[in-house]
């Protein structure tokens, strides 16, 4: 039996990586305990650097009641740092027999009510929880980058994962203020990943072929899609472009034109030459700028956007009240 989501308190999370100290952060910002673990003292000094960074913007989001870095231990003891969970989330490297021997391991010493969760974006459950003990309470919990701003979780669990552990999954962290996203099948790439890599296919297409560059591609997206999909995502943002007639309209008078798009999504080959495109557009981009920079613009840009939408959607949500 699995601890109730709304009374979890003290949380493990393995690795200290971007993914991994994002984690940290995201957790420490809703008031829980955390122990981190790290393989290596000499990682301390980076996680450190990534928890600076994203305390910023947890901030400017907003903490929860109680939330503090003093509720953070560090460990370079696996068993220490796992004594007392009530979840782990796992972000070890991408590498198979990696995380195969890691939860080997924790499956022998983890209380078996405890979930473990995931980061991977790639690999499958099915393969990970091979030589665990007790597969049944293990899921996927795959974020998107930076963890610790963006709210996407999905879930899905392996052949041997108890239905019981993805459902909880799905509690705890909509408890812990991500949107969860339980999936029907386990499929490589999960949703958001695969439709991520869409649009870098066609976007290596277009490169390749000379038709834009690295700087058309971006300026495009961030000022086309991007925007709106916030609001609306990729399916009711054509529902509703087309009027009353909704999805349907959108099909019946544009589907035929998709064909071609639709039959050319194979990989473009990643010569040398597209190799060199690709790298010498984004320093084109870059400019002189230290990517630490950059990446501390980004999240104060996301934080803009999600602290606007709250807002928006919070105003809605009082409008459609009765007696509003």
């Amino acid at each position: 039996m699995h601890p109730d989501p709304r009374k979890v308190t003290r949380i493990a999370s393995i690795g200290g990586g971007p993914i991994g100290g994002g984690w940290t952060a995201h957790f420490l910002a809703r008031g829980y305990d955390v122990t981190c673990y790290l393989h290596d003292p000499a990682e301390v000094a980076a996680f450190r650097t990534i928890l600076d960074t994203a305390w910023r913007s947890l901030t400017d989001l907003g903490l929860a009641p109680g939330a503090s870095l003093d509720r953070l231990t560090v460990s370079h003891d696996l068993s220490e740092a796992v004594k007392g969970a009530q979840f782990i989330q796992e972000s070890a490297p991408e590498n198979l027999k990696m995380k195969q021997a890691l939860y080997k391991t924790l499956g022998d010493i983890v209380p078996p009510d405890v979930v473990i969760g995931s980061s991977t974006s790639g690999l499958m459950m099915s393969d990970i929880q091979a030589d665990c003990a007790t597969p049944g309470r293990t899921v996927i919990a795959h974020p998107f980058n930076p963890p610790y701003l963006l709210p996407l979780v999905e879930i899905v669990g392996g052949k041997k994962t108890d239905p019981a552990a993805v459902e909880w999954a799905g509690r705890f962290y909509e408890v812990a203020g991500k949107a969860p996203l339980l999936m029907k099948k386990e499929v490589p790439g999960f949703i958001a990943t695969r439709l991520q890599e869409a649009l870098w296919r066609e976007a290596l297409h277009m490169v390749a072929n000379g038709e834009a560059t690295p700087e058309d591609i971006d300026v495009a997206l961030m000022n086309g899609p991007a925007p709106r999909m916030v609001a609306q995502g990729q399916c009711m943002a054509f529902h509703v472009a087309c009027g009353a007639g909704g999805m349907a309209t959108n099909l019946d008078q544009f589907g035929p034109a998709l064909k071609l798009p639709w039959t050319r999504l194979d990989a473009p080959e990643l010569t040398q030459e597209l190799r060199d495109r690709m790298v010498d557009g984004c320093n084109a981009i870059a400019g002189d700028r230290h990517f630490s920079d950059m990446a501390g613009q980004r999240d104060r840009e996301i934080v803009a956007v999600l602290n606007a939408l709250r807002d928006v959607r919070r105003d809605g949500e009082h409008a459609a009240s009765p007696g509003a």
